[in-house]
């Protein structure tokens, strides 16, 4: 998989990671929808009973400061705020009998609450 970062067009080795299995699913919803001008926006938001919360989300903006990470044509954009809280993260899809969606591995999380929902 090729990851590149649009500001500076060279090979992405920090940040956001969207794996492949991921990439083909946004790509797939994205084809459901009709649309190829929106991008997988990540966020990280106080709330939760952890202090934050992830959100992932379709896109059509971009802000200024953002990142954007191009995986495989799938566009990630995290805003300038949430970026420090994700450097590293990766973001799967899970397709199991037990759990279906999207997880976030992320390493700068020191811990979560019961239901995954939210992390500090």
């Amino acid at each position: 998989m090729t990851v590149q970062d649009q500001a500076t067009d060279a090979p992405v080795s920090d940040g956001v990671v969207l794996t492949e299995v991921a990439a083909g699913k946004v790509k797939s919803l994205l084809e459901a929808e009709g649309r190829d001008d929106l991008a997988l926006r990540i966020a990280v938001q106080p709330g939760g009973c952890s202090g934050l919360r992830y959100q992932l989300f379709f896109d059509e903006r971009q802000l200024d400061g953002d990142s954007v990470r191009d995986f495989d044509g799938v566009n990630v954009v995290t805003d300038r705020m949430s970026l420090p809280y994700l450097m590293g993260a990766t973001i799967d899809f899970v397709d199991s009998i037990e759990k279906q969606g999207f997880t976030i591995d992320n390493p700068n999380a020191t811990g979560s609450c019961a239901c995954g929902d939210s992390f500090h």
